[in-house]
């Protein structure tokens, strides 16, 4: 157990510094948000291009590794809903960012990194092929979810599914991850191979993914500080850390996932909450502080929770 902590330890030390720079005003929170979108726009999709460029997809199905991951979101979401609105009696709205909290790990700014520094590239592989479909999937549902529920709550229309879909996929066309799939994918596919020069340039910007993204998070952690809603703040961090990987780790074994796949969901989905859950909040303007109190005490937490899953996992 000490080694695998002192492998986590290390991940969270980068957040933790990211988060004391900003706090401090070493850095300003500008430069924060430079480094979070060199990371969304170049470093994550380099290395996940060089990962994918040369991986090996012989009798790989993407599908059982999507099923397997997205069972644990299912009943994960579910739960949290049920909890927020049956247990809490709050809103259908907060049902929804319940639900979403507990459910949206952040796979690219810590997910990748741990998998990386945990499991390697094979690990790499099952992330970037989650990654296709996992800001998107999510944030089609977590918006149709939202629509439904404020339609019924404030009263007015709600948006259909066909225009939530043609936004989604107008900002997933551009998405600069799903870029660097298709791109590495299609270099893969055409037997090119890279000459030294542009290989050492692509490994020195995919290096840079993980200790940037984790310095970057960390600056951001700062706008989330934990206020109000406690007991459920509390109860949506315990689905994220607890649950979902729980959920993610029973699945993928019954499904007969490959070690590394499994591996590397289960790491992922034991990370803390992702920002996106507070960006759904703050644009239909219910359960910010919730959603913002998740993201603070799951990262507070995720140390030790995250060590105990790759403990089980070794």
């Amino acid at each position: 157990m000490s080694s695998v902590f002192v492998n986590v330890v290390p991940v969270f030390v980068l957040i933790l510094i990211g988060w004391v720079m900003a706090k401090t005003g070493i850095l300003k929170q500008e430069t924060g948000d430079a480094l979070g979108e060199f990371v969304f726009k170049i470093a994550v999709p380099m290395l996940i291009f060089r990962t994918l460029a040369d991986a090996h997809f012989e009798g790989v199905s993407p599908f059982r590794l999507w099923g397997a991951y997205f069972a644990g979101v299912a009943v994960t979401w579910t739960v949290g809903h049920l909890v927020a609105t049956r247990l809490f009696k709050r809103d259908a709205k907060m049902g929804v960012i319940t639900g979403m909290s507990g459910s949206f790990a952040n796979n690219v700014f810590i997910g990748l990194p741990l998998v990386d520094h945990m499991v390697g590239k094979d690990g790499l592989v099952a992330i970037s092929i989650l990654l296709a479909i996992h800001l998107p999937l999510m944030m089609v549902i977590g918006t149709i979810l939202m629509e439904s529920a404020a339609a019924k709550v404030d009263g007015g229309e709600k948006r259909g599914v066909g225009a939530v879909l043609k936004q989604v996929g107008s900002n997933l066309a551009r998405n600069p991850l799903v870029i660097g799939l298709l791109a590495g994918v299609i270099f893969n596919l055409s037997g090119i191979t890279m000459t030294p020069a542009i290989g050492i340039v692509v490994n020195q910007l995919a290096a840079a993914a993980s200790p940037v993204a984790l310095i970057s998070i960390g600056m951001a952690l700062t706008r989330y500080p934990i206020r109000g809603d406690i007991g459920l703040s509390a109860t949506s961090a315990a689905l994220k850390l607890l649950l979902l990987p729980a959920m993610v780790f029973t699945i993928t074994h019954l499904m007969g996932l490959p070690r590394d796949w499994s591996a590397a969901l289960v790491l992922t989905s034991s990370v803390p909450t992702g920002i996106n859950a507070w960006l759904i909040a703050q644009r239909f303007r219910s359960g910010h502080s919730l959603a913002a109190s998740v993201i603070s005490i799951t990262t507070a937490f995720g140390v030790f929770t995250v060590s105990f899953w790759a403990w089980l996992l070794s």
